[in-house]
């Protein structure tokens, strides 16, 4: 049974979003549905769940199974590597792009992180400018900040250059 489930959280509402197979999508609303829609199924249970404890600091990685079925071996590839990058650290497109083995492919990263169905989860948020800049983030650098700040708040304080 696909589902579909909405959570509030200090960022906004999130619009959990899963397939028989695993979880689909997350998206980061700015105000709350008008109409309920939901019909939870056990991986927007499991999502449901894992960023609530995210959001309350008792979760720095999560478990709920991923259904990429239908996109690119490239973006997938991409999100994998997302998903490995540690809680609280950071990393450049370039580095991103040299460690799946493809050196020049730092905006076809940037563009596989702009793709990416489920934010938080698959940490698009973490990838940074090579000069250490904030850049893109497809609900808005404010979000891209206070996700870092709470994964980290002692590095962003430290880190205060870079926002």
């Amino acid at each position: 049974m696909d589902g579909i489930q909405v959570i509030k959280t200090p960022i906004g509402y999130l619009k959990i979003q899963a397939s028989n197979l695993g979880l689909r999508s997350i998206e980061i609303l700015k105000d709350k549905p008008k109409e309920k829609q939901e019909k939870i199924n056990q991986f927007t249970k499991q999502a449901a769940e894992e960023l609530l404890e995210y959001f309350d600091g008792k979760r720095t990685v999560f478990s709920v199974e991923l259904d990429w079925d239908g996109y690119s071996d490239f973006y997938i590839s991409v999100w994998t590597y997302l998903v490995n990058i540690p809680n609280g650290q950071t990393r450049s497109y370039g580095e991103v792009a040299k460690f799946i083995d493809n050196p020049g492919a730092s905006r076809a990263v940037g563009l596989a992180n702009g793709k990416n169905p489920i934010p938080i989860i698959v940490p698009c948020h973490r990838v940074i400018g090579s000069n250490g800049a904030l850049t893109g983030f497809a609900s808005g650098l404010h979000i891209k900040q206070q996700l870092l700040a709470h994964e980290n708040p002692d590095g962003f304080a430290l880190q205060g250059s870079l926002f």
